[in-house]
Parts: structure tokens; sequence; C-alpha cells
């Protein structure tokens, strides 16, 4: 077993997890999932070791994600003008909008509050699990978490 193969097998389902987190959709997280790992495998070598090799995998799955969802975003926004628009849904839509908003804000929110913020909400990770990753404290995890909520509600108004 090649050395990626093992850290394929090992994260897989972690990242997996992740994605459909965010999209609640198997077959998407499962595109993104392979996606995430093959673009991985391409830049495995410029991995620093700044952080724990799960965080960039997730990191990578994040923006796979920002990029399929935009591209969805885009392809659905067609399809609204040649479908009518049934109620349940343009409230869907909305919602999505709304999501799309936030993760907007979030994009440009700086570290760790984006990370911490996404890995809870999205990655619905413990404060723990969460401290663990930044080799922190659980108790740092929700100061930060916290405060990411404070700057995301700032943001939105």
């Amino acid at each position: 077993m090649s050395e990626f193969d093992k850290i394929y097998s090992d994260y897989f389902h972690i990242v997996y997890q992740y994605i459909y987190s965010l999209c609640r959709d198997a077959n998407v997280a499962e595109e993104i999932t392979q996606e995430t790992f093959f673009k991985a495998m391409k830049s495995i070598n410029s991995f620093r070791g700044d952080c724990k090799l799960r965080v960039w995998l997730c990191q990578i799955a994040k923006n796979t994600f920002y990029t399929y969802y935009d591209k969805a975003k885009k392809q659905q926004d067609v399809s609204v003008l040649i479908q009518p628009i049934e109620e349940d849904f343009e409230k869907n839509y909305i919602n999505k909008e709304t999501a799309y908003e936030i993760h907007k804000v979030l994009h440009g929110m700086e570290e760790p509050y984006k990370e911490v913020f996404t890995l809870r909400v999205f990655g619905e990770l413990s404060f723990l699990q969460i401290g663990d990753l930044f080799d922190k404290s659980e108790s740092w995890a929700r100061v930060t978490y916290y405060r990411a909520k404070l700057k995301l509600k700032e943001k939105m108004v």
C-alpha cells in the first residue's frame, strides 16, 4: 500500500462526512470527496505541515465545495428562468441563498475564526475535537467560535 493510499483510507470518511454536512447530498459528497483526494494527490508535495493533514484535506474539500456550489448556482439560475418556480422550490432557493451569503462572508473572515466556525457548524465537530485539531483547549475552541459568530453577525447586517 502506497503512502497516499494509506492517507486515502485513513481520511476518506472524515472528508466525506465534512462535505456531506455542507451539502446533505450523498452523490455530491462522494464526487467532491474524490475530487479533493485527486487535488491532494497532485499537490501533496506542497503540504508544509503547518496544520494537521486532516485540516489540510478539509480545506481542499471546502474550496472544492465552494467551486462546485458556484457552478451549481449558475446552472440553477438558468434552470429557474426555464422552469416555473414552485413555492417549495422558492423557499429552498432562499435558504440556499442565505447559506451562500454566509459562506461568502466566511470566505473573507480571517483564521482561525473561519475554520473554527466551519468545523463547528458545517463539520459538526465538538469543541473538544476542534481544539484538538488546532492543538488548543476546548475552551479556546468555544471562545473562538463565539467570536466568529459575532463577526459573522456584524458582516451579515
